[in-house]
């Protein structure tokens, strides 16, 4: 609906979903073609770059190399995102290429989100303890923060275990993949978080993807301790692991304020909860791709498609007059939403404490 046919007085918190919705509902639909070609694209690269950071002569081209490579399979995990939220219809035969190209190879299949990310939206679920990825980080301490970067760096280690070790034991062992499934099988960071079985129709899939992803798994570390492939190339595969996983823990610190203390909240205090950094700012193309730089946009209005987001964005903030919530929701950049956690951390342990006067 053309913004002139939304009256200023209609703009308000109440409702601004429903004329968030109205405003671009014209945006709506996947274009196959963008997902497509950018999904190949990212992947040609990502593997291109893989092999300069092991195959190119001297320390700065393969570290540029490394750097690339590293950015671009980023991207494409980051396409998980967006399987979870897409129809089958929407894009035919996505979530296949996904799983080829980037979920399988990378140790990151659509069934690590899928039935996972869509509690992360959910009104009663958003930012409670039943929330798989939601902490109330600006309630904890800075060695919370620390820790929340650091533990992503061991993703690789823990995937290759996950596939190749506890799957063929869930296998023989049916008690334990109980635990499998609800312990391990989720990118959840919320250490309660139980994930939920897969259902009679989901489970096909399920079976197909973790026996590609053991098989693949156990096939690598066979062939490289027998030699086939190189230690270099299993460590720079290993590091290239653990730089996507703390890239994405980075971008994944600034994509919520974090200060909900596990209390129900409403689809506008969720919104305003969550983070856009839209343009000017240039760097979260690299570090929030595939529509990231807009999660509060995306909280907003989740059926939105990727390519969308920029052009929703523009629309909104062009028709909602300046009180709207919709603006508080941008933020200037990757340090400006940092500051405004470690400040709230800060500012919360130097307030005094409920039966503590200040000076005894």
């Amino acid at each position: 609906m053309p913004a002139d046919t939304i009256r200023p007085e209609a703009l308000t918190e109440r409702n601004l979903v429903s004329v968030a919705h109205k405003l671009t509902a014209d945006l709506a639909k996947a274009r196959p073609a963008v997902y497509w070609t950018d999904l190949i694209v990212t992947a040609v690269v990502a593997y291109a770059a893989l092999a300069g950071a092991v195959l190119l002569p001297g320390l700065v081209l393969k570290s540029a190399a490394f750097v690339i490579s590293a950015l671009a399979f980023y991207r494409g995990v980051s396409f998980i995102h967006e399987v979870s939220h897409l129809r089958a219809q929407d894009v035919p035969g996505f979530k296949a290429g996904y799983n080829a190209l980037i979920g399988v190879p990378f140790f990151v299949p659509s069934l690590m989100y899928e039935g996972v990310h869509n509690q992360h939206h959910a009104k009663s679920r958003y930012g409670t303890a039943l929330d798989p990825e939601y902490m109330p980080l600006a309630r904890q301490t800075f060695w919370h923060v620390a820790a929340f970067i650091a533990i992503s760096a061991l993703a690789p280690v823990g995937l290759l275990i996950r596939f190749g070790l506890l799957t063929p034991l869930a296998a023989i062992i049916p008690p334990f993949r109980k635990t499998v499934v609800e312990r391990f099988s989720a990118l959840a960071i919320n250490p309660a978080f139980l994930r939920d079985h897969p259902t009679d129709a989901q489970r096909p899939l399920w079976i197909l993807l973790e026996t590609l992803c053991s098989i693949w798994a156990n096939a690598f570390v066979w062939l490289t301790v027998t030699g086939v492939i190189s230690w270099r190339v299993f460590f720079t595969a290993l590091a290239l692991g653990s730089a996507v996983a703390v890239v994405n823990q980075f971008r994944t610190l600034v994509a919520h304020h974090w200060d909900n203390e596990g209390d129900e909240m409403s689809v506008t205090e969720q919104f305003l909860d969550s983070v856009n950094v839209p343009p000017p700012a240039t760097l979260p193309m690299l570090w929030a791709p595939v529509g990231l730089r807009y999660h509060g946009l995306h909280h907003l209005l989740p059926r939105l498609p990727y390519h969308a987001l920029g052009a929703a964005h523009a629309r909104l903030c062009e028709a909602l007059p300046p009180e709207s919530p919709y603006h508080k929701g941008s933020h200037r950049g990757f340090w400006h939403v940092t500051g405004r956690l470690l400040g709230a951390i800060r500012d919360r342990r130097a307030a005094p404490q409920p039966g503590i006067v200040p000076g005894e």
